[in-house]
């Protein structure tokens, strides 16, 4: 799941780690001075892809895979301002969809779930790192457990290098397969309006390889690259920080990664990937 929220840059903001390719983004919270911050969001997409590649059971139009995810982040040092700069972080994201005959497993719907901790840490204004271990599993059988290490980093400012929102992670399997996998990218944001509550659009940027068979035996090196637009409206709804983003990417990837989507998946060099969420928190 991807959570960008492109949010105005004065709100206070929680990290929030994704847990398939360990980027990291900020959530808007409506209460800067509580300790624990919860997050839920749900989303729909048009297929299921992850780092490039076809995710865990091919999923296509009459099979639309929507993700649940249950998070947030715990409070557990402040600066002398009262703003948040040790947080213990957590995620667990769920994907389900219509299954097919061959799904025989129970429950036959739940193929994904993604569980994640870790520790984010504010050395400086803008920059946040975190260090995560992620295990993944699928509930109805249809792909292996792994489990994932990571070391992640973002900036995000209001001048300078900041309004770009750079953001990178290394990510080491350390079960269920192995390699090492990288990603790179930047997600800057604008205010479509002066209203303080009003639209932003942004348009991330990103670039992944998975080296040393990452992407299973005899893989070798692969590598692809995303970017569109994402456009996010802030919500009432109850007493959280909710926000509606609506996103839709271009995949590319290289030949070889490409053909591992076969025979379940589109081998195109070029996917289209759109998605619709929504964004809660405390």
């Amino acid at each position: 799941m991807s959570i960008l929220v492109a949010a105005p840059l004065h709100a206070q903001t929680i990290p929030f780690a994704d847990t398939e390719d360990a980027t990291l983004s900020e959530v808007d919270i409506r209460d800067g001075a509580r300790i624990w911050h919860p997050v839920i969001s749900l989303d729909v997409r048009n297929g299921d892809y992850a780092r490039g590649a076809l995710d865990d059971n091919d999923a296509r139009l009459d099979r639309v895979p929507v993700h649940v995810a249950i998070g947030g982040a715990v409070v557990l040092r402040r600066r002398e301002d009262g703003s948040g700069e040790l947080f213990a972080i957590g995620q667990s994201s769920n994907g389900f969809h219509a299954p097919r005959a061959a799904d025989r497993a129970s429950p036959r719907a739940w193929y994904e779930s993604n569980n994640l901790l870790g520790l984010a840490w504010r050395p400086t204004e803008g920059l946040t790192t975190a260090v995560t271990y992620a295990i993944k599993t699928s509930p109805n059988g249809v792909a292996a457990t792994t489990h994932e290490a990571s070391l992640s980093v973002l900036y995000s400012a209001d001048k300078g290098w900041g309004r770009l929102k750079p953001r990178g992670a290394v990510t080491r399997r350390t079960q269920g397969g192995g390699g090492l996998y990288t990603i790179a990218g930047i997600a800057p944001s604008f205010a479509l309006t002066r209203r303080e509550d009003g639209p932003t659009l942004a348009i991330p940027v990103m670039g992944g390889i998975g080296w040393g068979g990452f992407y299973g035996p005899g893989t070798g090196n692969r590598a692809y690259a995303s970017g569109g637009l994402t456009l996010a409206q802030p919500v009432r709804l109850g007493g959280s920080a909710a926000t509606l983003q609506a996103e839709v990417l271009a995949l590319v990837r290289d030949d070889r990664l490409r053909r591992l989507d076969a025979p379940d998946g589109s081998t195109a060099a070029v996917i289209p990937y759109a998605t619709l969420s929504l964004v809660m928190a405390w």
